[in-house]
């Protein structure tokens, strides 16, 4: 269910064309602000986002909590998914490439996410996060039974491992390119794949 929907489900009324588009536009919003400032956005900073007026926004949606909460459940929700594609795909290092990128990527690019999955703020996302970890968990085993990933790792290592891949925007006087994540996760990869002596397959840039 994407968050639009699962904001507007709870009322069971039918809403007029231009009343959902404003709720788009809240949902727009308020996950440019998740990306950009975390979960201690406010709602006068996601009316303004969104050109809309705090009225509309409190006529709209339950509550600053649900919002973001909605959001944040759309983009775990998708991850899972990933996970159990990739679970089910044909070449199982491919698709472990392919989840690490993206489950990389979304945290790189959204500081309310990488919050989100850090424990931080009091958002009820637990059962979300249970189906995530659960999927992670079974597709690292799946990689390993394939012979794709080193089998003397711990699936719970992984999750870590890949949060590594993020790096700090500064460090000993040296900025970070807008890519670093993605080169950073290569040697992860490199260092999670069982396989040696052949070059790592990591992600295209």
């Amino acid at each position: 269910m994407t968050a639009v929907n699962a904001l507007l489900t709870p009322g069971g009324t039918r809403l007029r064309a231009d009343a959902r588009r404003n709720v788009e536009r809240l949902v727009a919003a308020a996950r440019a602000a998740l990306d950009e400032d975390g979960i201690d956005v406010t709602t006068r900073d996601i009316a303004r986002r969104a050109g809309v007026g705090l009225g509309t926004l409190y006529r709209r949606i339950p509550s600053l909590d649900a919002l973001l909460a909605a959001i944040l459940i759309d983009t775990i929700d998708q991850m899972t998914e990933l996970a159990v594609r990739a679970r089910e795909a044909d070449d199982p290092w491919r698709a472990f490439v392919d989840f690490a990128e993206a489950f990389v990527q979304l945290r790189a690019s959204s500081c309310g996410l990488h919050a989100a999955l850090s424990g931080s703020g009091e958002l009820d996302l637990g059962r979300h996060v249970d189906a995530l970890r659960q999927e992670v968990g079974r597709l690292v085993h799946h990689a390993q039974a394939a012979g794709a990933v080193r089998d003397d790792v711990d699936w719970r290592d992984v999750p870590f491992a890949l949060a590594t891949a993020i790096p700090a925007d500064h460090t000993i006087g040296l900025t970070a390119e807008p890519d670093q994540w993605r080169r950073n996760l290569g040697i992860v990869l490199d260092g999670l794949r069982a396989a040696r002596g052949v070059p790592p397959v990591v992600p295209e840039g």
